[in-house]
């Protein structure tokens, strides 16, 4: 059985979205950016390098473990199971909604799309306002609107995130979501690699590195973001540091917008290659 009309749009339309990430060439200053980064990193010792990026990776597992298991997070699933069960009453696991065509996954999956960009709008806006608590809870808080939000697409597409292999996936797809686009293609070849060499979903036998060097860009351009914002927030329009508040919203939407992109053309592929490897 072929794929429907509105199954062959989508992965067209995920088709076409990789084709423009293969066709993206960065710019001249971007690529100068890139190798000072790289060579101010590389002067530090191995060791610390090495050190540094475990800490990072092993922040991150911790923070997805804790999202994962929070009552906020299991409230979610409930509401996710809940919206399936409108389209199959007797639905009853996260598997389950695999059954579901690409259609109503794509309304579910949106509907926490566009709140967790809208939640990270709010928190770019609270940061702009320039107090230092908000300020320093911004990454803090970016990492974890951005990691939920890709365990929600995850659930939402069927693919429970409480195993081994569905942790480190959610993790790498996250981390390479908020990569440059640059560096995002060589990060998807990788999801789509592993993806190929997927058989148990309890053991994962990639690496399970996630952080390194291209990530670095990042965390600076939040830093970056946050000197700027520092630097306007005495510039008040009617009483209110109106550009500081813009700049830190801005930035905060296009990330979560970036991810979440990611994130979503990652897990529809899954559906759909999963559906056309069962037609088989």
């Amino acid at each position: 059985m072929p794929y429907t009309d509105r199954e062959t749009k989508v992965w067209n339309e995920i088709s076409e979205w990789e084709k423009n990430l293969f066709n993206y060439e960065p710019n001249d200053i971007q690529l100068t950016y890139e190798k000072y980064l790289e060579r101010s990193f590389s002067l530090l010792p191995e060791t610390v390098q090495k050190q540094f990026f475990s800490l990072v990776d092993t922040w991150l597992f911790h923070l997805h473990g804790m999202i994962q298991g929070s009552q906020l997070q299991m409230d979610a699933k409930e509401r996710i199971l809940s919206s399936g069960r409108v389209f199959i009453p007797n639905l009853e696991n996260i598997s389950d909604l695999k059954n579901l065509d690409i259609n109503q996954l794509q309304y579910i999956a949106e509907q926490h799309i566009a709140r967790h960009r809208l939640y990270s709008l709010a928190q770019g806006g609270l940061a702009g306002t320039g107090s230092s608590l908000l300020l320093g809870m911004d990454i803090p808080a970016m990492a974890v609107i951005n990691l939920r939000v890709v365990q929600l697409i995850a659930m939402t597409y069927g693919y429970e995130v409480n195993t081994p292999y569905e942790m480190m996936t959610s993790l790498k797809v996250f981390h390479i979501g908020t990569l440059p686009p640059r560096i995002q293609k060589e990060g998807w070849i990788m999801l789509k690699d592993e993806l190929e060499k997927y058989d148990n979903p309890y053991f994962y036998e990639g690496t399970e590195e996630i952080s390194n060097i291209t990530w670095l860009e990042q965390p600076l351009q939040q830093v970056f973001k946050a000197m700027v914002i520092a630097l306007f927030r005495r510039k008040m329009i009617q009483g209110m540091p109106l550009v500081s508040i813009a700049i830190g919203a801005g930035a905060n939407y296009q990330l979560t917008r970036k991810v979440t992109e990611l994130a979503h053309k990652y897990y529809q592929y899954r559906y759909l290659k999963e559906k056309e490897e069962f037609q088989i």
